[in-house]
This record gives structure tokens, C-alpha cells and sequence, in this order.
């Protein structure tokens, strides 16, 4: 009976495992993988107020990828330029994938 019930535990923990998996998906005709879900970056450094503390969204980024994310989306215009720093001060360490918007001019 312990068998039984340690099989039906850890079954359970399995289901769940896989449940809280980020799913991926294939981009394109080249077939890159990322993340279903993404985490959009630009109220890390303008809008939304004042820019956060850098270390806390550095440990916000951490955790995003310790979740499963690969899909980091970014811009030069966010910041300017200091959104992509600091994700680059992250993803430096790990393989990320990361959308960036390129060609936004601005016109007086």
C-alpha cells in the first residue's frame, strides 16, 4: 500500500510538473523555438511611471527564465536603449531569445 500511494504521489507531482511547463512554439519557416508566453520589458525602463530599481527587475528577468520563458520582447525606444542594457546585463549568461522592433524613427 505505501508503494501504491508513494506511485500516486509522485504521478501527481509529474501532472503537475507538466501542467506549470511554459509551452513553445516554432516561429516562422526556420523553425525557432521560444516560449508560447513572453515577458514584454518595456515598464522596466519608461511608461508606466517611474523606471524600476535595476536589481529588481534583473531578479524579475531571472525568474521569468528560471520559469521556462526564452521570449524576452524589447526596443531601443524603450529607455532610449537602457531596456536592451539591461537585458543584455542578464541574458549574457543564458541563450535567450529576444524580439526587438527595428526602423522606429521619429519625425518633427
Amino acid at each position: 500500500i505505501l508503494v501504491a500511494v508513494f506511485h500516486t504521489q509522485r504521478e501527481r507531482e509529474r501532472e503537475r510538473e507538466r501542467e506549470m511547463e511554459v509551452k513553445k512554439i516554432k516561429l516562422g519557416s526556420q523553425g525557432l523555438e521560444v516560449s508560447a508566453q513572453g515577458l514584454g520589458c518595456m515598464g522596466m525602463s519608461q511608461s508606466y511611471g517611474v523606471p524600476k530599481p535595476e536589481d529588481e527587475m534583473i531578479e524579475l528577468i531571472h525568474h521569468a527564465i528560471d520559469s521556462g520563458i526564452t521570449h524576452l520582447d524589447t526596443s531601443d525606444v524603450y529607455g532610449p536603449h537602457t531596456n536592451e542594457i539591461l537585458i543584455g546585463k542578464v541574458i549574457i549568461i543564458f541563450y535567450i531569445k529576444t524580439m526587438t522592433y527595428i526602423g522606429v524613427s521619429y519625425f518633427n
